[in-house]
């Protein structure tokens, strides 16, 4: 399973560009395998990414904004869905992914598993 991140090479929003930075950042030092899939320079990833983020978790004018995130086709959330799952040590689940053993969000799961 690969995680993609749908994103824009060429973004004229600083906050857009921050947010890309932090989940990519974030990923790679977690050393998390995923693709970057620039919405800018490929029509293609433009058109799949607005037509495969849910209904419910579309803006309520205009289109999706990058940084989007997949398992493969499956959703998985926006910048936003993404830093909530961080703050709560979770962003292996929001990934879909099985957290690595020793990692706070395995050691929470396992806390709770015991109580």
């Amino acid at each position: 399973m690969v995680i993609k991140v749908y994103m824009a090479s060429s973004s004229g929003s600083t906050a857009i560009k921050k947010q890309q930075q932090d989940v990519m950042g974030f990923l790679a030092a977690n050393k998390i395998i995923f693709e970057e899939c620039d919405i800018a320079a490929n029509e293609d990833n433009r058109k799949w990414m607005r037509e495969n983020v849910p209904e419910d978790s579309r803006p309520t004018t205009g289109n999706p904004l990058p940084p989007q995130i997949f398992n493969e086709e499956q959703y998985c959330g926006n910048y936003e869905a993404f830093f909530d799952a961080r703050e709560d040590h979770a962003v292996y689940a929001f990934l879909g992914l099985t957290a690595p053993p020793g990692s706070k969000e395995a050691e929470a799961l396992a806390r709770r598993e015991q109580q």
